[in-house]
């Protein structure tokens, strides 16, 4: 049952428990670890009982002695890459970085080794405890490639259960800040849309009523005349490219959002005129707050606006402003 490396562990079902399925029982007793972990090991044959292999399905009484054994954590078959991380937050449990525009997060057909993950692997090895068996950063949510911002990594089994967790219940802060199209009337206000995938163009989301709920609240932080604004967003869900899908709803898509709506010709003369260039699509993960999953603590994260973003901005201050107030 067990091989050289395994951690041998064992545990006795506590008196004040009912009696109840041996995955179900173990999974509470044991919350570092978590159900797919559990899967795996009954189903390699890992965990046992008087010496009888424990099937998912059996009962567990109270007073029952159940031994498991862990194998190692299994490597990723990936190549850890050396490269230049933006670290806002580090600790046993989570790294926050602050990811710079172009970078994709995860690797998929077609990219090549300078995704996140690969850089995450190198600069995680030796401190990864393994998540699912497998030593490996805990992705707990996504930006798009050329979204720049606050991005959280879970590095322990236990902060990739807590994480996702609130993820998934919404208890996350995520603000963001976008550069858009216009004046957005009125200056603050809630776009509440469902979204869902695009009836023609696959690669594309939209809204639509038999989509799934989203919402983003929006305010004006800073109007460049009529031709744009800084906007500061927050959404409440996490719907695939919500703020874009939703901004291009209330006809101010971002800038350099080309696939939502962006046409350097729909801003104002003046801006057109001065041939800003705008390098990508103008979107930032500004904050993200949780709650640590360790000590319990709320823990807010902020990530200062990029070189990119803040010379766009300068250069639509002074094509509005005149270069003569310079």
């Amino acid at each position: 049952m067990t091989q050289p490396g395994d951690e041998d562990l064992q545990v006795i079902i506590p008196a004040d428990l009912r009696k109840e399925r041996a995955d179900k029982m173990l999974a509470r007793l044991h919350p570092e670890l978590s159900r797919s972990r559990w899967q795996k090991l009954f189903q390699r044959g890992r965990v046992w009982s008087e010496d009888r292999v424990l099937m998912q399905k059996d009962k567990l009484r109270p007073g029952d002695l159940v031994q498991f054994s862990i194998p190692p954590v299994e490597p990723l078959a990936l190549q850890p890459v050396k490269m230049d991380l933006d670290v806002l937050l580090e600790d046993e449990h989570v790294l926050v970085i602050n990811k710079e525009p172009g970078r994709i997060v995860h690797p998929g057909a077609g990219t090549g080794e300078d995704t996140l993950v690969h850089g995450l692997l190198y600069h995680c090895q030796g401190m990864l405890t393994g998540i699912g068996g497998t030593e490996r950063p805990g992705i707990v949510h996504r930006l798009d490639k050329e979204t720049s911002g606050v991005i959280i990594v879970a590095k322990s089994e236990i902060a990739f259960q807590s994480l996702s967790g609130q993820f998934a219940e919404r208890v996350v802060e995520k603000d963001y800040k976008a550069l858009v199209c216009g004046l957005p009337d009125p200056p603050a206000g809630i776009v509440e849309e469902p979204i869902g995938r695009h009836p023609v163009h696959r690669t594309r989301m939209a809204c639509r009523k038999d989509g799934r709920h989203a919402r983003t609240d929006y305010t004006v932080g800073m109007a460049f005349g009529n031709a744009a604004s800084l906007v500061d967003l927050q959404i409440l869900t996490g719907r695939t490219h919500q703020i874009r899908v939703h901004l291009q709803k209330i006809g101010h898509p971002i800038l350099g959002d080309t696939l939502y709506g962006y046409k350097p010709a729909r801003m104002e003369q003046a801006v057109t005129a001065a041939a800003i260039p705008v390098p990508r699509v103008m979107l930032h993960a500004a904050l993200l707050q949780f709650v640590h999953p360790a000590s319990g603590k709320k823990v807010l994260v902020e990530a200062p606006l990029p070189p990119d973003f803040r010379k766009v901005m300068e250069a639509l201050n002074t094509a509005i402003s005149g270069p003569e107030s310079h």
